[in-house]
């Protein structure tokens, strides 16, 4: 399901300025398909039981996060479908946007 999400994400971001990469693992098997949003300056968040077809409330908190000053979106805020989907929440002096060497 993780490469369907993907390419769900993946079109659902043709055309904006949303960089979206696969990787192997974020360890979080139990949460289903998982991701981490981040930018730099702002707090990186781990999210999961994502599906495809919540790949267009995704980018609508996408654009809440893009929005907001630190990257908190308040639950009160994101699409109802991902009431539940924050895992955790890295420190943006933590976060590194690098490939893991």
């Amino acid at each position: 399901m993780g490469a369907n999400l993907h390419d769900a994400l993946l079109a659902s971001a043709e055309g904006r300025n949303i960089d979206v990469r696969k990787v192997e693992c974020l360890s979080a098997c139990s949460s289903g398909c998982t991701a981490v949003v981040s930018m730099p300056g702002k707090w990186a968040w781990l999210l999961g039981r994502l599906t495809p077809e919540k790949s267009d409330d995704i980018l609508e908190y996408l654009k809440l996060y893009e929005a907001s000053r630190t990257g908190t979106v308040m639950p009160s805020k994101r699409p109802a479908s991902l009431s539940d989907m924050v895992l955790g929440r890295i420190p943006a002096a933590l976060i590194a946007l690098q490939e893991p060497s």
